[in-house]
């Protein structure tokens, strides 16, 4: 199953809370993966706390072009998927 993103909420910080279509659901902080130019104004957490889960797409964007799609992720996966299955799942997921 292809995974897509039908529902997010802003919880917190950078923290976004997202339900997909398979029925999973939980929070997922983003903070650390905003690298790159299209990121850098999400780091102002007013520009953040604007997005929408794109029904195209089916995954979130905000107004300045930043898509989830686009991030560039750096972890440790087996740590990783241990500690926050949810989050490690979202994370493979925008790979």
């Amino acid at each position: 199953m292809i995974l897509h993103i039908k529902e997010a909420k802003y919880v917190h910080s950078y923290t976004i809370w997202l339900r997909f279509n398979d029925g999973a659901e939980g929070e997922v902080d983003l903070g650390a993966e905003l690298d790159g130019e299209v990121f850098e104004p999400l780091k102002n957490i007013n520009h953040f706390r604007n997005f929408k889960v794109d029904p195209d797409l089916q995954t979130i964007v905000w107004e300045n072009g930043a898509d989830t799609r686009l991030t560039n992720l750096n972890f440790n996966r087996k740590l990783f998927e241990k500690i926050n299955p949810l989050q490690y799942s979202f994370l493979n997921f925008l790979r």
